[in-house]
């Protein structure tokens, strides 16, 4: 038996492995990557190593054995067959018998179009008969703070979002309540909805950033249209740039606000607070 991560050497993957190895023996887990050279770190510390790529859905014919607890990272490449990828990796679970199938999934509340393959690949999943465990991941602090600089140069967060409020958390929260599933009893055939304890508005993330780096930030909302030229004008393809935009309306809506406390519950401490998340990304 192994717990087989795919996407392991992601942003996301690379804290479940690192939580992995701190629960189970590094023989007990296997990390799918697209190449040797990415996971080359892992497999000195002895983890197991499986070469797999979503867009070439045969090589995944020989990455999962029976009694395996699985976990699928979605895709990230908007745009891409990602309900296509998903499916060819479910099968091929399926087909092993694997224990359980665990997927990283969008909150159930987001009707923007970002969530359209998460729907579809959960279908998929109850459709496959597999025993399941759905991650409905909230947004993550990284999403904002990764653009601390452009923040900084402008002296504006610039969102469409209105006064609209974000239940994130970190990337390494997540990873924590997906060790807790793959490491943990009694998560067969649930749903969870996860994020942040404490929600937040742009005005409050501005002057946060504000208040830690000494410098004037505003929020400046703005409309969708708007939003989305500043995407292409930085180079994101006009679809991509609509998509994400899409997700502001959605988050000026209430669907990025979650209440079920099923994160905090599922790590067995507090989530992390988006303040800590910009002091790093300061720092960093």
């Amino acid at each position: 038996m192994s717990i087989v991560v795919t996407g392991a050497t992601g942003n996301l993957g690379r804290h479940v492995i690192e939580g992995l190895l701190e629960k189970v023996p590094a023989d007990q887990i296997t990390a799918v990557a697209r190449s040797e050279e990415k996971a080359a770190d892992y497999a000195a510390r002895g983890v197991k190593i499986a070469i797999a790529d979503y867009s070439a859905p045969e090589t995944f014919d020989n990455v999962f054995s029976a009694g395996d607890k699985v976990l699928l990272i979605s895709g990230s490449e908007i745009g891409n067959d990602r309900v296509g990828q998903h499916k060819a990796v479910l099968e091929a679970a399926k087909a092993a018998g694997v224990a359980l199938l665990a997927y990283t999934s969008a909150p159930g509340s987001l009707t923007a179009a970002l969530a359209d393959d998460h729907r579809g690949t959960e279908a998929a999943i109850l459709e496959s008969g597999v025993t399941y465990t759905l991650l409905r991941n909230g947004w993550y602090h990284e999403n904002y703070t990764e653009s601390l600089g452009q923040v900084l140069e402008h002296g504006a967060v610039v969102q469409a979002a209105g006064e609209g409020r974000v239940s994130s958390a970190s990337r390494a929260d997540y990873a924590a309540a997906a060790v807790a599933v793959l490491t943990g009893e009694g998560h067969e055939n649930k749903t969870y909805e996860l994020g942040g304890d404490t929600a937040w508005s742009f005005a409050e993330y501005a002057a946060e950033v504000a208040k830690q780096s000494g410098k004037e930030i505003a929020y400046s909302p703005v409309s969708v249209e708007v939003f989305t030229g500043i995407l292409t004008g930085v180079g994101l393809p006009e679809p991509v740039a609509a998509t994400i935009a899409g997700v502001d309306v959605s988050v000026e809506k209430g669907e990025l606000v979650v209440t079920s406390g099923d994160l905090s519950r599922l790590t067995g401490r507090p989530t992390t607070p988006i303040a800590d998340s910009i002091a790093a990304a300061l720092k960093g």
